[in-house]
């Protein structure tokens, strides 16, 4: 299993991640966290961007679900069970265990799946030693405590070497 913690995209926001993105680079399956990537740990339900965009991803055949650590599972059920999309909780990441079973659930191969997430030490390297697409965003409401601050600046030369590499600024 390769570890890198270098993703292989670096977007604002999830939104940037597109269909056709993904399309292009052959991914049937987008598996997501939720905490920071799509809402803050506080958000209890879906808005409707979010919604706005899971059906954007549905219409463009595009299979979406929610990989999470998250210690309890009732209100990423709950989140889940309102955008109609399924959840691999206790996914252990960076261990691959949780993509590995929420890609087996999909029924797609790594190939075909890429995991989009706002942390390096779980989702970006559990996406790289599974060898699926790893997609980064900034986390949704910023860095917020003293902690964050810093896992946001530990972040930023790997983020620059994927901009780097990839060409894109930002």
């Amino acid at each position: 299993m390769p570890f890198s913690l270098i993703p292989d995209r670096v977007a604002a926001c999830y939104a940037e991640i597109t269909p056709d993105y993904l399309k292009e680079r052959g991914i049937t399956l987008l598996l997501s966290d939720l905490d920071f990537t799509l809402a803050t740990k506080k958000t209890r339900r879906p808005d409707q961007p979010l919604r706005d965009w899971i059906a954007e991803l549905n219409t463009g055949g595009i299979q979406f679900m929610i990989v999470s650590n998250n210690r309890s599972g009732t209100r990423v059920t709950e989140f889940c069970a309102e955008l109609g999309v399924p959840y691999q909780g206790h996914a252990g990441k960076p261990s691959t265990r949780g993509l590995e079973a929420a890609m087996a659930r999909a029924g797609v191969d790594r190939v075909h799946t890429a995991m989009l997430g706002d942390k390096l030490l779980t989702d970006m390297l559990a996406a790289n030693r599974a060898g699926v697409l790893a997609l980064m965003v900034e986390p949704v409401g910023g860095a917020v405590t003293a902690w964050q601050k810093v896992l946001h600046a530990l972040q930023a030369p790997f983020k620059a070497a994927c901009r780097r590499r990839t060409g894109k600024k930002g």
